[in-house]
C-alpha cells in the first residue's frame, strides 16, 4: 500500500479519551447506545421508497417516451443503484433493521441480489475490511493500491468502468460463479432475481427497459463505486488511529445524489464505529469535531479537491509506460 496521503502526526490531536469518547474515538455509553439504535422505520421507509422510485422513473420514461427521458431515465437508475448498494451495505452491517431476520432478507433479497451483490461474500470480505483497514486481509486492496497515481491513470480506470469493461469483467465473475460449488448457491439467486425483473417487465410488455438497470449497473455505477472508494481509503496506511486509515470530505449536494446518499459520505465516523447506523452518522461526525480529535485540517472541502490530490502523482517517464501496461484493473 502507498502511504504518501496519510497526514502528518502534528495535524492528529491526541485528545482521547474523553467524557462521551473512548481512547480511539468510539462513543461511550450512554452516547454509544443511542448512536447505535435502528430507527426501524425510517429504514423501512427508505427501502420501500426506493423500490417506488426505481419502478417510478421507469414508469416516467415510458410515459415521455422521448429518447432524452430514456437517457435521464438511465442515469436516474444509476443513482438508484448506488442507494440499493449502500441500504444493502447498512443490511451487510446489520443495522438496517434490529430484528436480524428481516435485517438479512431484505438484505438479500431487495437491495443486494437486485443489485448483483452477492450478499454473504460480501459481508464476509467487508467484516475483513473493518477489522483491518489496508492490512493484509484487505479485500479492496486493488482499488486503493499506488495512490496518489497520475491524472492519465486514473483517467484509463474511469473509462474502462465508463464503459463497460469493468462491469463486464465483474458479471462474468458471476456468471461463472454459477457452475462453482462454493458461489453456486449466492450466484444462482442473484441470476434468479435478475430473471424475475427481467420476467416482470417482459409481462407488461417492455423487457427493453431491462437496459435501464443493467446498463447504468455496468457503467455509471462502476464510476460511482470507484470515485467513492478510492475517496474513502486510497493513499492511507494501516493504523489503529482511524484518522490515517480513512479520509473526510465535506460532503455536499451533488455528491450525497450521485455518490454518497444515506449519510454514508461521513466514512471517517463509520469506521469509528461500523455499529451505527448511517442516519447517525452526522451526529457521530459531530461528536467527533466538538472533541477535537476531528479537526479542519482533516477535511477535503470537497470530493473534487481529494480526487485531484489523489491523481497528483507527476508521470516518471523511464517507468511510466511498464506503469501503465502493469496497472491493475481494480
Amino acid at each position: 500500500m502507498a502511504v504518501t496521503m496519510v497526514p502528518p502526526r502534528e495535524l492528529l490531536p491526541d485528545v482521547l479519551p474523553t467524557e462521551r469518547l473512548g481512547p480511539r474515538a468510539k462513543p461511550r455509553p450512554p452516547l454509544r447506545d443511542e448512536l447505535r439504535r435502528a430507527p426501524t422505520w425510517r429504514s423501512a421507509w427508505a427501502v420501500l421508497s426506493l423500490v417506488a422510485m426505481t419502478v417510478g422513473v421507469l414508469v416516467l420514461a415510458v410515459w415521455v417516451a422521448h429518447p432524452l427521458g430514456y437517457l435521464a431515465a438511465f442515469v436516474a437508475e444509476g443513482c438508484m443503484i448506488v442507494r440499493f448498494n449502500i441500504l444493502g451495505h447498512e443490511a451487510v452491517h446489520r443495522v438496517l433493521f434490529r430484528d436480524q431476520r428481516v435485517n438479512d432478507w431484505v438484505g438479500r433479497w431487495v437491495l443486494s441480489y437486485p443489485a448483483f451483490v452477492p450478499f454473504e461474500l460480501y459481508r464476509r470480505g467487508h467484516m475483513s475490511h473493518h477489522r483491518d483497514e489496508l492490512g493484509p486481509e484487505e479485500p479492496d486492496a486493488s482499488l486503493y493500491a499506488g495512490y496518489p497515481i497520475t491524472r492519465d491513470s486514473l483517467r484509463r480506470k474511469l473509462v474502462r468502468d465508463a464503459v463497460g469493461i469493468s462491469g463486464w469483467k465483474i458479471l462474468k465473475g458471476l456468471l461463472r460463479g454459477t457452475r462453482r460449488p462454493a458461489t453456486r448457491r449466492v450466484a444462482c439467486s442473484i441470476v434468479g432475481v435478475q430473471l424475475a425483473i427481467l420476467a416482470v417487465l417482459a409481462l407488461f410488455g417492455r423487457p427493453e427497459l431491462y437496459l435501464l438497470w443493467i446498463g447504468p449497473w455496468l457503467t455509471q455505477w462502476r464510476v460511482a463505486n470507484r470515485l467513492r472508494a478510492v475517496a474513502e481509503h486510497a493513499g492511507m496506511q494501516r493504523s489503529k488511529d482511524r484518522r490515517e486509515t480513512t479520509h473526510h470530505v465535506r460532503q455536499g449536494v451533488l455528491a450525497r445524489v450521485f455518490m454518497v446518499p444515506y449519510n454514508v459520505g461521513y466514512h471517517l465516523a463509520h469506521h469509528v464505529d461500523m455499529g451505527v447506523p448511517c442516519w447517525h452518522l452526522r451526529r457521530l461526525h459531530r461528536e467527533l469535531v466538538a472533541s477535537g480529535w476531528m479537526t479542519p485540517e482533516l477535511e477535503y472541502p470537497n470530493y473534487r479537491a481529494l480526487w485531484r490530490a489523489l491523481s497528483s502523482r507527476p508521470v516518471d517517464e523511464r517507468g511510466a509506460e511498464a506503469s501503465a501496461r502493469a496497472e491493475p484493473v481494480g
